[in-house]
């Protein structure tokens, strides 16, 4: 089991996460804590944890929605501690993310088992959030993006859909994996509703396709976002 492992615990509850922060840091590991969703995703971002406890229920964000924006970037295990005992809201976190389920109330042991399973099975250190490429940088935390210094405002699933291509950069992503990953099953046919959101977000980034400095189209395959002259990986 990795030692010292460094622990982002996500709960609202001051009661809860004392209890956490005192167990987990008798097995020797690092303890950061956030009270709600969007300090969670902030502490993720900069604390580099190579774990995330969280729970669902929190005061300003769902706890699923925090887990799919942490999949954004955050490559980490997620164990959901939770009181929603039902098969429903099991199956929708783990579809949204997450690694693992505990229900509240637990036993420490228990937990502690999990946490050293969820740690084996993704050693190593999680993802940054901020990719930079140069002239585009586009920060998957913050969901912010920057061309040539100027901020560009993108819809939510132009961010999607640039965050898909730039987390693969250099290699071609399917027609049919943006429709699945970004709008969903249901989608996996709409090529021509993917080529209006691929026209705007080339329109917003300033590139032309015709002499591409960010997205190639692959004519009847994809789309292959352009890494540093087309090949080299982004700095972290």
């Amino acid at each position: 089991m990795p030692d010292g492992a460094r622990i982002l615990v996500v709960d609202d509850d001051d009661a809860i996460r004392k209890f956490l922060r005192i167990s987990l840091a008798a097995s020797g590991h690092t303890i950061i804590e956030a009270r709600n969703g969007e300090g969670a995703l902030a502490k993720a971002a900069t604390e580099n944890p190579a774990l995330v406890v969280l729970d669902l229920g929190l005061p300003d964000l769902d706890g699923r929605e925090v887990v799919q924006r942490l999949r954004d970037w955050y490559s980490g295990p997620i164990l959901i501690l939770s009181v929603r005992s039902t098969e429903e809201e099991k199956v929708a976190a783990l579809d949204a993310g997450a690694d693992d389920y505990v229900v509240k109330p637990f036993g420490v042991q228990e937990l502690l088992a999990r946490v050293r399973a969820l740690l084996r099975s993704r050693p190593g250190i999680p993802d940054t959030p901020a990719l930079d490429f140069g002239a585009i940088k586009v920060d998957l935390a913050a969901r912010t993006v920057t061309v040539d210094g100027r901020s560009v405002s993108l819809t939510p699933k132009e961010f999607d859909l640039l965050a898909l291509l730039t987390r693969n950069a250099a290699k071609v992503v399917t027609q049919r994996q943006i429709l699945g990953e970004v709008w969903g099953e249901r989608h996996l046919d709409d090529t021509q509703y993917l080529r209006v959101y691929v026209g705007q977000l080339r329109a917003k980034l300033g590139d032309d396709p015709s002499n591409p400095r960010f997205i190639r189209t692959e004519p009847g395959i994809g789309y292959r976002f352009l890494a540093r002259g087309d090949g080299e990986s982004p700095q972290r």
